[in-house]
Formats: C-alpha cells, structure tokens, sequence
C-alpha cells in the first residue's frame, strides 16, 4: 500500500516504481506530476487499484497496464493524457470501475472495453472520441454509472442500452448521435439521471418514459427532438428537467413551467402561423410581445387569426401602413399597445369590437 496522494509532488513518475511488485494500492491522485505513465509500471501485477487522476501527465496510455490483470478500480482522469485507448485494457477482466474522462484522447472506443463485464462504474467523458457506440455495449449489464458525454461520438444510441437495467447514471451529452431515444431505453428501471442534451437527436420522446419511476433529472436540451411532450413526464416527480431548444409541439403539460419548455421551433406543428420569422400556435398563444425587436413593414392580416391572444404588445419598432381591420377579431384581448411606431390611416371601427380591453 503507498498512499501519496494530496501532496504538491512535481516530476515525474520514476521508472523504479516497477520495483514494488507486492504493491497492491497505489494512490498518486492531486499531486502536480508531469510526463508519461512508465511502461514498468505493468510489473505491478498484485496491483488491485490504481489512481493517478488530477495531476499533469501527458503522453499515452500505456499498452503494459494491461498487465494489471488484478485490478478493480482503475482512475486515470483529469491529465492531459493523448492517442488511442489501447486495446490491452480489454485484459483487466476484474475490472468494477473505469475512468479516462478529462483528457485529450481520440479514436474509437475499443471494442475490448465492451468485454468487461465487470464494470460498474464507466466513465470516458470530455475526450475527443470517435467512432459508434456499439450494440455490445449491452454486455455490461452491471453498469451503474455510463458516462459518455463531451465526445465527438456518431451514430444512433443502441437498442442494446435496455439491458443495463442496474444503471442509474446516464450520460450522453454533446455528442453528434443521430436517430431517436430508443424505446428500450424504458427498460432502465433504477436510472436516476438521464442527458441526452446537444446530439442531433430527432423522432418524438416515447411516451414510455414514464415507466421510468426513480428517474430525478431529464435533460434533454438542444436536441432535434419532435411531436407533443408525453403527459406521463408529469406523473413522474422529477426534480429537473430540460427540454428546451427542440422541435417540440404544443400542447404542452400543465405541469411543466416555460423555463422546463424552453424556446421550442413549433414552425413543422400544426395550426402554426410564422410572423416576423418566428413560428406562433393559433391556438395556443395568449401572449405576443415583439415590442423593440425591430421590426419593418405593416401588421400582417393574419395577426386576426390569434383569437385565443390576451396581450398584444408591437410597441417601439418601424411598423408602417395602416392597422389591419382583422385586429377587431382579438375579442380576448385586454392589452394592446401600438405606439411609437410609423402608423398611418385612421383607426379601423373594428377595434370597437374589442370590448375586453383594460389597456389601449
């Protein structure tokens, strides 16, 4: 056991530590070393843990930890470590916990690490990697923790993630996967935390989801995400949630608030009218409030259509021409307000229809 952890150590890793072939821990985590992982390290073969993270080693992993065929708990995130995963990690069979997240390394998973079935805790987060996630990542069904997330991944999300029913982690975030959120997603029963936010991820939120009963926190942000939000989100007392910057249609749950919705391009949905390039429902909007946004041009007819509006503000923009006769149609209306604009013509009777108005 040599613990030297949370010390100010600088240098390197001495070569001589292969020496110690007895050792069965090694902690040199929060220190400030620099250089690469020594190869002789590998003659470490007792070695049951390994952490290295939090320090400022830089080259590759190198292939020798596969040697490392006793360990459990292999922690090497937070450096500046570059090049490929070597395919030698895939020897580390007793292997429960994996993490690599905050470097810099590329290319595509190896397809060993999908051996490892051991695995509870998995995490390659914030690298540069390539490649598909491949359907044998349903091999780890002892997974609790996957995390992902700030790679440069293609592809779509594998049914096969359904197996990992003992997940309760989930992390895909800011990746560029394609297709939709498979349904077998559902299966994840224990999942806690599910964010598949910033992949171009399309297809519709299945409405399955809320079998997922202990899920917490759902984020699914700047997606490419379609149709209506499932009502079962709601039976689901989640404590976060994100949906935001999707393609999402109204209408939308009640118990959802505007900062859980978001902004969402509603332009593909239903009963849509586009006005000054931006995409309002019919029926659904009882507010518009452009007012300072610059706007050009006259009011067009079809703001008549908006029958359901409370509150109409075009207040302080460049709108010119006469006010359209179509506003009279707004018989909800309560608040409207026009002014410091380049309006001309006279007031069209049809606003004497408006007989809800507080505010003119």
């Amino acid at each position: 056991y040599l613990n030297l952890r949370n010390n100010q150590l600088t240098g390197s890793i001495p070569p001589e530590i292969g020496s110690l072939t007895n050792l069965e821990r090694l902690y040199l985590n929060y220190n400030q070393l620099t250089g690469s992982i020594p190869p002789e390290i590998g003659n470490l073969t007792s070695l049951e843990r390994l952490y290295l993270f939090t320090n400022e080693l830089t080259g590759s992993i190198p292939p020798e930890i596969g040697n490392l065929t006793n360990l459990t708990q292999l922690y090497i995130s937070s450096n500046q470590l570059t090049g490929e995963i070597p395919p030698e990690i895939g020897n580390l069979t007793n292997l429960s916990l994996l993490s690599l997240s905050y470097n810099q390394l590329t290319g595509e998973i190896p397809s060993e690490i999908w051996t490892l079935t051991n695995l509870t805790y998995l995490n390659l987060s914030y690298n540069q990697l390539t490649g598909e996630i491949p359907s044998e990542i349903g091999n780890l069904t002892n997974l609790t923790s996957l995390n992902l997330s700030f790679n440069l991944l293609t592809g779509s999300i594998p049914h096969e993630i359904g197996y990992l029913t003992e997940l309760v982690f989930l992390n895909l975030i800011d990746n560029q996967l394609e297709g939709g959120i498979p349904t077998q997603i559902v299966n994840l029963s224990n999942l806690e935390f599910l964010e598949l936010s910033d992949n171009p991820l399309g297809g519709e939120i299945p409405s399955e989801i809320g079998n997922l009963t202990n899920l917490n926190e759902l984020y699914l942000w700047n997606d490419q995400l379609t149709g209506e939000i499932p009502n079962e989100i709601c039976s689901m007392g989640l404590t976060g949630i994100g949906l935001g910057d999707n393609q999402l249609c109204p209408p939308y749950p009640e118990c959802l608030s505007e900062y859980d919705i978001g902004t969402q391009d509603i332009c593909n949905c239903g009963g849509v009218i586009e006005l000054w390039g931006d995409c309002y429902s019919i029926e659904y909007t009882t507010e518009l409030d452009v007012s300072s946004s610059g706007l050009t041009g006259s009011i067009p007819p079809e703001i008549g259509n908006f029958t359901n509006l409370m509150e109409l503000r075009l207040y302080s923009n460049q709108l010119e021409g006469e006010i359209p006769s179509e506003i009279g149609n707004l018989n909800n209306l309560t608040y409207l307000n026009l002014s410091n604009n380049e309006l001309t013509g006279s007031i069209p009777s049809e606003i004497g229809n408006l007989t809800n108005l507080e505010g003119l």
